[in-house]
């Protein structure tokens, strides 16, 4: 798996615990949804540690709650 497929499927997994939507996350968070959306269509391929960090407030999470998958520790090198 790739950085940003993994950062993609945290992102699901966190709206899908929370049950809200990216937008309300990001938009909780004091951010634009527009930076995910650019990951999720590919035109980003991977976004800043600002961007995420504000996902994780909006999500009341921390930074170290956001990357505590396994899946971080076994990516692919992004090319």
């Amino acid at each position: 798996m790739r950085t940003n497929e993994a950062i993609l499927k945290r992102i699901e997994e966190i709206c899908e615990e929370k049950g809200k939507n990216i937008c309300n996350v990001c938009l909780n968070g004091g951010k634009s949804p527009s930076a995910l959306y650019d990951l999720m269509k590919g035109r980003t391929k991977c976004p800043k540690v600002t961007t995420i960090k504000s996902f994780c407030e909006g999500a009341g999470i921390t930074l170290s709650e956001f990357f505590d998958r396994d899946y971080f520790n076994d990516l692919e090198d992004d090319d």
